[in-house]
């Protein structure tokens, strides 16, 4: 108990602590971000923000964690350097996605293989409960990717991907805390307590941004939490901890980043376009479109995942399929509201 409530307090100082230093140096040496067509900021932005959450939670976990209980964890660790490395590259001079994605691959490749968080049962999900080996590598990398870029995608405007990664490092942390898995409490708190004192300085008018490394960083720590809130129940069942309809309630927890990035590479492929072609669909920019502040529209998109996070909890006992297809539907039918209105208050043929 005392090692997660420290970890996270060591986290949140160190983060609250470094990040002034962090956006004097990028003053210094002119990193900034540069706003363009397509970003929702006017003015130039300090954006290695994610140093700052990186170091907060890797000096945290790697001070407050019993490694005799957690031997995978200089694996993990292994994995968020990879990220580490690509993000401050990619934020510091962009390189091509191509090779971004490679790095991302290498640092799956390390959790799947060598941390062994990988997924082994889909829990009755159109028939199926255990995953063949081959089949359950793919997936869980294929998982681990989507989550790394869902994160990456989402974070377009000023205290989103701070906001959603503390509700979502809090929520995983609080119920591994109650199933006696202290090891993965402190890698959430971790991060909770990093992205708190991050927003400090990221809440409008935001002082500096997360870049990819704060984003990508986010994205691999949530993958492996979900990853292992799924897999851990094959271990507690019986356990008034325990949840039904586990991989829904999982993809509920992350439903604005992985709703969005499905719907935006759909929305991409319909028009024609790649689905890697950057524009202002994200849901974050038709909020922006349709009247809302940044500070606004976090609130409000924050709201929602923690409805949805309540929603897959309260009605768990629908079964999988059910629950999937309910969110998904609810899903569509909300993020349509933004889009509608933008519509309306632009002039025609000015939507992208």
């Amino acid at each position: 108990m005392y090692d997660i409530i420290l970890s996270f307090i060591t986290a949140f100082l160190l983060v609250f602590m470094a990040i002034p230093s962090i956006i004097n140096i990028a003053r210094v040496k002119q990193l900034y971000d540069v706003p363009d067509a397509r970003k929702s900021h006017q003015e130039v932005v300090p954006t290695l923000g994610g140093v700052a959450i990186f170091a907060g939670v890797i000096f945290s976990i790697i001070l407050w964690t019993p490694f005799d209980v957690f031997g995978d964890l200089q694996y993990i660790l292994c994995a968020f350097i990879i990220i580490f490395l690509i993000g401050a590259k990619d934020d510091i001079l962009p390189m091509s996605p191509t090779r971004k994605l490679m790095g991302q691959i290498l640092a799956c490749f390390i959790l799947v293989f060598k941390a062994q968080v990988r997924l082994t049962s889909l829990y009755g999900i159109f028939g199926v409960y255990t995953i063949p080996v081959i089949p359950s590598i793919l997936l869980s990398m294929f998982t681990i990717l989507v989550i790394i870029n869902a994160f990456n995608l989402i974070d377009g405007i000023n205290g989103l991907s701070g906001s959603l990664a503390t509700l979502i490092s809090l929520t995983m942390g609080t119920w591994f805390f109650l199933i006696d898995r202290t090891d993965l409490a402190i890698i959430a708190f971790s991060l909770a307590g990093a992205t708190i004192a991050f927003l400090r300085y990221n809440i409008t008018p935001a002082r500096i941004f997360m870049g990819d490394t704060g984003s990508m960083l986010i994205g691999i720590i949530s993958a492996i939490l979900v990853i292992e809130f799924i897999e851990v129940h094959t271990q507690i069942q019986g356990s008034p901890y325990a949840f039904k309809a586990v991989p829904a309630v999982a993809v509920g927890m992350l439903i604005l980043p992985l709703f969005d990035t499905a719907r935006v590479f759909v929305v991409r492929l319909f028009r024609g376009k790649s689905p890697f072609h950057a524009d202002r669909s994200h849901i974050h920019h038709l909020m922006l479109d349709a009247g809302l502040s940044h500070t606004q529209a976090t609130i409000v998109l924050l709201a929602v995942n923690f409805a949805f996070i309540l929603f897959v909890v309260y009605f768990q006992d629908l079964g999988n399929l059910y629950l999937l297809i309910i969110l998904l539907l609810m899903a569509s039918a909300l993020s349509a509201i933004p889009y509608v209105i933008a519509k309306h208050k632009k002039p025609p043929g000015l939507m992208g």
